[in-house]
């Protein structure tokens, strides 16, 4: 049973920093790539940043330059760092997983930034 487990959000100031991890457990098989995504109230889910298994990386434009994802493979564990945050990050972000056989989420974690 794969699970993945996000930690790492928290209320913070507008321009202040997280880092949000995702920990994948259980049998995994062939990765094709893993994502953040969040959702704002009232808002569709909406995709944050992704890395692919060659290590490519991609990013919404409202966060490009701002965000940076990783990867650990050695610790299954996908790594958001959010900088210079703006009250519109304010949203419950997700860790997802995408393998060859189908795809897995997180429970999420909260970010609320103040202004």
């Amino acid at each position: 049973q794969v699970q993945l487990v996000e930690s790492g959000g928290g209320l913070v100031q507008a321009g202040g920093s997280l880092r949000l991890s995702c920990v994948v457990s259980g049998s995994i098989s062939s990765i094709n790539a893993m994502n953040w995504y969040r959702q704002a109230p009232g808002k569709q889910r909406e995709l944050v940043a992704g890395i692919f298994s060659d290590g490519r990386t991609n990013y919404a434009d409202s966060v490009q330059g701002r965000f940076t994802i990783s990867r650990d493979n050695a610790k299954n564990t996908v790594n958001l760092q959010m900088n210079s945050l703006k009250p519109e990050d304010t949203a419950v972000y997700y860790c997802r997983l995408l393998t060859v056989t189908g795809e897995y989420w997180g429970q999420g974690t909260q970010v609320p930034v103040t202004s």
